[in-house]
């Protein structure tokens, strides 16, 4: 009887502990997952402005910039997924826009969009919604946005 209570303080202790260790460690590993997001976003300014140097004027396109163009970026950016995100580059007036999402929102896939350009200030946006230049700083405080249905 005592080795049954004995297992039984065990497994609720190891129950106890996963319910609160879990959730922070999946916590961490999306926020990582987030923050290697925004590292190739500066990936492709830095792209980008090696690529101004070289030929005068902004990459309209990340095939553009990857092995099959000026080569300054890896094939898998260049194809527009990489690490389990969405990126979109396309050229503007200005110079150039960068869209990038994750490909499963929530999911430990993350739970932001960002949007960046010529400018290399990164905005974000809370939920699936892409992210606009209007949107919040990396940093700032970003408000939950209403999903309208």
């Amino acid at each position: 009887m005592i080795r049954a209570f004995a297992v039984a303080i065990l497994v609720a202790s190891g129950i106890s502990v996963a319910v609160i260790v879990l959730p922070k460690t999946l916590a961490r590993a999306c926020y990582s997952q987030e923050m290697s997001e925004v590292k190739t976003i500066t990936t492709v300014h830095t792209a980008e402005a090696q690529y101004y140097l070289q030929y005068g004027n902004y990459a309209a396109t990340l095939t553009q910039l990857g092995p099959d163009g000026a080569n300054l970026i890896d094939k898998d950016l260049a194809r527009g997924e990489k690490a389990g995100f969405k990126f979109v580059l396309r050229g503007t007036p200005e110079g150039y826009a960068l869209g990038a999402g994750p490909l499963a929102f929530n999911a430990c896939g993350g739970s932001h969009t960002y949007f960046s350009d010529q400018s290399m200030t990164i905005h974000q946006r809370n939920g699936e919604e892409p992210a606009t230049i209007n949107d919040p700083l990396l940093g700032d405080p970003v408000p939950l946005h209403r999903q309208d249905n």
